[in-house]
């Protein structure tokens, strides 16, 4: 599946045509020069272009053996880590980005492409400039922290995406438990660099991340998870039962050798550094830490805002869903005030499950007919739809102090592996069913199943595209979908709605903190204190939801301000028109050409209502 440069005619037509390609080897350069040097003349700009972005993402994927092995792709790679070094990071990723911006500049004619292609030129412009930009900023950014899993999604990785369907797989897998060790102490080099930079993890991070690495420890390397899972592949496959022991045994030492060697190492450094943690600050605390925010701001928006400018939309969108949830407070005849009512959904018995795995399976059961319900009648709302299936799962026990509450796995590229939506269901007690309504639907569908799987099956993009993400488009559009489910008849319950207002008050709370927190320099404290008054949201769940906005500045702030810019665009497109306006037709615009960065969305939102404003 993944094109090797130069080994088909197309690539070396291509390699013809952009003089950056390494040259072939002269006699196949000589077998099909003359067939090749046709075949370039008559190529259009669109059709050359084509080729360089499907050169491109191949380039690409083969530099990252994870990269491949999540799209389903096996290669030569299968047994490897990706390269993490910071030189890695600086010298070659970066400058292939800065290289693939220059051929792409240097080669094409923008104004003899076609509208499509156009768009795709832009985002290519739009992706390499922002890796460039944010180099400049590799080690602010925390190594490993308590919320983005960086060494238990490695674990994660094995578990969901490497698969074992001959011999050779499994030695791929043994190869990546023996070469795991490398990534750790990259992980440890890191963090004492950041260290002497000034950047170190806040002290709250500390506790979460040593439990959770330490997890990954074990004196009996055959009760190991990875074992574990390494032996159920393994069982599978139809070989002797001696190849079988061998093999496992080669896992059993793996683990119990390279693989505990560097969790080892990684964690003596985590507890070294923990000793140099200075309180819980925001990243105006870090050197030039007010610049820093800037770029995370633009880097998960797409927008030209302002700190201060997005505090104050923050605020506006609170009270406005403030409002709301007093019309849903006499609907159920509630008495008091907004804040008893908060505590009232907080306590309600009726918003939680059973804290025990018969409840969690309540959950899940739940959760799967509310994503059959949403496929039942999508066909209304959308004109396009995913073929790959969703999946519902509970995050793995053993990773779930370093995840967030939900979060979506895309399908593997050849269609083997479904999109998945995983649910942490680790306490029960704080997991609330009138808000997990929505965040199913967020998570799921109509959220981000149809527009991550769709755009993945795409015919007539280019493999990058299909693949981009931008925060605020992305989370945007699964915030927008909580809202449409309400729009598809779903929410009948005015709690469950309540639920959906909550999730949505969530995501404006999230404007005020995350910038109250990086630029007014607003404590832990304080966070936790403005998400209690101003939402129902479970104390629990607001304790992870503020100690992530520390650990990933800004990245919060996308979910509602691309919301509000798609609810804005279909309003736009409402009035100018009127009977003409069609939701399918909108939605096609929206998700149906991959994601976008909010400023290009809106240009084909506007072209899309000039188009059909044409009598």
């Amino acid at each position: 599946m993944l094109l090797k440069p130069h080994k088909n005619i197309r690539t070396l037509a291509f390699c013809l045509i952009i003089s950056a390609c390494t040259p072939v080897e002269k006699e196949q350069k000589n077998t099909v020069k003359s067939e090749v040097t046709e075949k370039a003349v008559q190529l259009s700009e669109d059709e050359k272009i084509a080729l360089f972005f499907e050169d491109i993402f191949n380039e690409n994927v083969a530099s990252s053996p994870e990269y491949q092995t999540s799209l389903g792709i096996k290669t030569e790679d299968y047994g490897k880590w990706d390269d993490s070094s910071d030189e890695y990071y600086l010298n070659t990723f970066i400058q292939e980005r800065k290289n693939q911006l220059a051929r792409l500049k240097d080669n094409f004619d923008y104004q003899s492409l076609n509208d499509t292609n156009k768009i795709s030129y832009d985002l290519f412009v739009f992706n390499a400039e922002r890796s460039i930009e944010n180099a400049a900023w590799y080690r602010h950014h925390y190594v490993v922290d308590q919320f983005n899993g960086q060494v238990t999604n490695k674990i994660a990785f094995i578990q969901n995406n490497h698969k074992i369907d001959n011999v050779s797989d499994a030695e791929a897998y043994i190869q990546r438990l023996n070469g795991i060790d490398k990534v750790f102490v990259e992980f440890a080099k890191q963090l004492n660099d950041r260290a002497e930079f000034a950047v170190i993890t806040p002290e709250f991070s500390f506790p979460d991340m040593i439990k959770d690495i330490g997890n990954l420890k074990t004196s009996d390397p055959k009760s190991h998870i990875l074992y574990l899972d390494f032996s159920d592949k393994l069982n599978a496959l139809e070989i002797s039962q001696v190849e079988k022991a061998t093999l496992k045994l080669e896992a059993e030492q793996a683990i119990a050798g390279p693989f505990q060697t560097g969790v080892e190492t990684l964690l003596d450094q985590i507890v070294q550094i923990q000793a140099m943690a200075k309180g819980n600050n925001g990243v105006w605390a870090l050197p030039n830490g007010e610049e820093f925010y800037g770029n995370r701001i633009k880097y998960h928006t797409t927008l030209d805002l302002t700190a201060d400018e997005i505090h104050q939309i923050g605020l506006d969108d609170v009270a406005r869903i403030h409002k709301e949830m007093r019309e849903i407070m006499k609907e159920v005849h509630f008495e008091g005030s907004l804040q008893e009512f908060f505590a009232f959904v907080r306590n309600d018995p009726n918003n939680f499950y059973e804290d025990s795995d018969a409840g969690r399976e309540v959950f899940l059961a739940e959760a799967r007919q509310s994503t059959a319900d949403i496929f039942a009648i999508a066909d209304q709302y959308f004109n396009k739809l995913p073929k790959a299936d969703l999946e519902v799962r509970r995050v793995e026990p053993w990773r779930e102090n370093s995840t967030s509450i939900a979060f979506y796995n895309r399908p593997s590229l050849d269609g083997s592996r479904p999109g998945r939506y995983y649910a942490n269901l680790k306490d029960m007690k704080n997991l609330q069913k009138y808000v997990f309504s929505a965040i199913t639907y967020h998570e799921g569908v109509p959220g981000h199943h149809f527009q991550i799987a769709l755009a993945q099956e795409l015919e007539d993009l280019p493999k990058f595209r299909k693949f981009s993400g931008y925060g605020a488009y992305t989370e945007g559009w699964a915030l927008y979908a909580e809202q449409l489910a309400r729009e598809m008849g779903f929410y009948k319950d005015p709690m469950y709605n309540f639920g959906r207002l909550q999730d949505e008050i969530w995501r404006s709370v999230r404007l005020v903190t995350d910038t109250g927190i990086h630029s007014k320099k607003w404590t832990r404290e304080q966070a936790i204190q403005y998400f209690m008054e101003n939402t129902p949201i479970s104390e629990g769940d607001i304790v992870t939801e503020v100690e992530r906005y520390f650990v990933l500045p800004g990245q919060a702030l996308g979910y509602k301000l691309g919301m509000i810019t798609i609810l804005d665009l279909r309003e736009k497109a409402k009035a100018a028109l009127g009977d003409k306006f069609d939701i399918k037709d909108f939605h096609d615009v929206v998700i149906g050409t991959g994601a976008l960065p909010l400023p290009i969305l809106t240009k084909q939102v506007d072209k899309y209502i000039a188009a059909n404003s044409i009598e």
